[in-house]
């Protein structure tokens, strides 16, 4: 086991949708003793650490400066939770984001395995590419294609991490699809959720995905959705734990479309009006059906709390976050939602 309550835990990325969720799941627990650490940029992001308590903040390329320098630079720091990335799949500038997510993190990895800091990053489920099947964070690396330069940048970090020892040492969390309050600022990376919310205010109807297999009706295709409240609990569980190498991060069922948006109607009591669109052809042979997490390494790891059931989270996120406008703060519950409006 490992004690957060100990020393100082370095969140990079902290003002993102996951480090920021994570942030809050500490702070219901009492740790404050947080160094946030990110790049700020144009959008409001920063608006989410706002309600939340931490001791410092730096940019995320000052933190890992410092630390090179000097290993005490930040006092008794026992745990480093790194979240920091340019998460957009749809980046085309490879070099700059295996400089941000591939180098960095390897500098940030080995520079705690030499110090003996906790070690838990963000991977992806992205890297599994096209599969639908089977996806196990127990398959061998060697067998994965991502699709893109991104999940390409994180992969190969799995890769370096699996290569060089640094797996034993850290905990990498493959996220599945991960919605909820404090993603208003990922542009086109926004869930399904909040990009369907905003087309409902703005014309009363969402759109989806044609399908183009027999085997899937229009709206019918699978993703695993987690809630990022549920997703925050378990990376506080994974880095609590002492669990290492790398673990899926899904609630293990796979719903589809048409499960993730009709609650939103309901929340906001308005009637449903879906519509089905082409999809565009560049995205026809890549687009995945269906995908479930296995998440037994999870589960082994200790953690046996429920997932929230979807409805539940989604009716959570816009009646509790969308409809204020708000974004999470410690005294919310994890697990709870308010009655549909």
């Amino acid at each position: 086991m490992h004690d957060l309550s100990r020393g100082t835990i370095a969140v990079t990325g902290g003002a993102g949708l996951i480090g920021s969720a994570v942030i809050w799941a500490l702070n219901r627990r009492g740790l404050e003793r947080i160094l946030v650490a990110d790049r700020l940029d144009r959008s409001e992001k920063w608006r989410h650490l706002v309600p939340l308590r931490f001791d410092d903040y730096l940019d995320a390329d000052e933190l890992i400066e410092r630390l090179e320098r000097r290993a005490d630079a930040f006092g008794d720091l026992r745990t480093i939770l790194h979240f920091g990335a340019c998460s957009s799949t749809t980046e085309t500038d490879a070099a700059y984001l295996l400089r941000n997510n591939y180098e960095y993190t390897k500098r940030l990895a080995e520079w705690s395995r030499v110090s003996g800091v906790r070690f838990v990053y963000a991977s992806s489920a992205a890297t599994y590419g096209a599969l639908e099947e089977n996806l196990s964070d127990e398959a061998d690396l060697r067998t994965l294609r991502p699709l893109n330069a991104y999940a390409f940048s994180k992969h190969l970090f799995d890769l370096y991490a699996n290569r060089t020892g640094l797996d034993a040492h850290g905990c990498g969390i493959k996220y599945f699809n991960v919605f909820g309050p404090n993603e208003d600022h990922k542009a086109e990376m926004r869930s399904m959720v909040l990009k369907a919310y905003e087309q409902i205010r703005a014309t009363g109807s969402v759109k989806l995905f044609k399908s183009y297999r027999p085997d899937f009706a229009d709206g019918e295709q699978r993703r695993d959705f987690i809630y990022v409240k549920d997703a925050a609990e378990i990376t506080v569980h994974l880095a609590q734990a002492g669990t290492t190498g790398l673990v899926n991060v899904g609630a293990g069922r796979a719903q589809t479309w048409l499960d993730l948006v009709r609650p939103i109607f309901r929340a906001l009591d308005v009637p449903e009006r879906i519509e089905f669109v082409e999809m565009p052809e560049q995205l026809r042979g890549k687009y995945q059906y269906s995908t479930r997490a296995r998440i037994d390494r999870l589960r082994a790891s200790g953690y046996d709390a429920p997932m929230t059931p979807l409805e539940i989270a989604v009716t959570d996120y816009v009646a509790a976050y969308l409809v204020p406008g708000r974004g999470l703060d410690p005294s919310d519950a994890p697990m709870e939602a308010p009655a549909a409006r």
